[in-house]
C-alpha cells in the first residue's frame, strides 16, 4: 500500500482538484522547484497511484437528467454466467458505474440516462433482454448532496 508524505499528499489534492495544472504551477504552489515536482508527479503515474486525468462533465448540461441506482441480483452464480453479465455491463454506455455487492443483490449500477422514459427503454430493452437478471430494483435520486472525486 502506498503511504504519501506531505509534498505527495499535497501534489494529489491539486491535480484532483484541477488535472490541467502545469508542472511549473505546482511547483509554485509547493514552494519547490519544477525537477522535484516532475518527478514526483511520473512517479505517481508510474506505481498507478496517478490512473488517468479525466474532464468532469456535468450531466444535466449534456441532457443525461435522470441518475438512477439499479441493484441486480442474479439467477445464476457460474463464472461463465458472471462473465456475461460484466461484459454486458461494460458495453452499456447509461452504466457509468458498476459495482459487485454483498448482500442481497448481486450488483449496484449507476445510470444516468435523459428522463424517466429513457429509463424504462434501458431497463426493458437493455437489461431485460440479459437472460441471467433474477430481480432488479431502481432507485432515483431526487438530489445530490454531496459529489466528490476527491481522495
Amino acid at each position: 500500500m502506498y503511504n504519501p508524505d506531505d509534498t505527495d499528499a499535497k501534489i494529489l489534492h491539486y491535480l484532483q482538484q484541477d488535472a490541467t495544472l502545469k508542472t511549473r504551477e505546482l511547483s509554485e504552489k509547493l514552494n519547490l522547484s519544477y525537477t522535484p515536482v516532475y518527478e514526483r508527479v511520473r512517479r505517481l503515474e508510474k506505481e498507478g497511484v496517478i490512473k488517468k486525468y479525466v474532464a468532469l462533465v456535468d450531466r444535466e448540461k449534456i441532457g443525461k437528467k435522470l441518475m438512477a441506482f439499479c441493484n441486480i441480483a442474479l439467477k445464476e452464480h457460474s463464472k461463465v454466467m458472471g462473465e456475461k453479465f460484466v461484459n454486458a455491463i461494460v458495453a452499456m454506455p447509461e452504466v457509468i458505474e458498476c459495482f459487485n455487492i454483498s448482500g442481497d443483490y448481486d450488483f449496484l449500477l449507476k445510470i444516468v440516462v435523459e428522463d424517466m422514459s429513457q429509463y424504462q427503454q434501458f431497463l426493458m430493452q437493455k437489461l431485460g433482454s440479459l437472460e441471467n437478471i433474477g430481480s432488479t430494483h431502481s432507485l432515483f435520486v431526487m438530489g445530490e448532496i454531496k459529489n466528490s472525486t476527491l481522495l
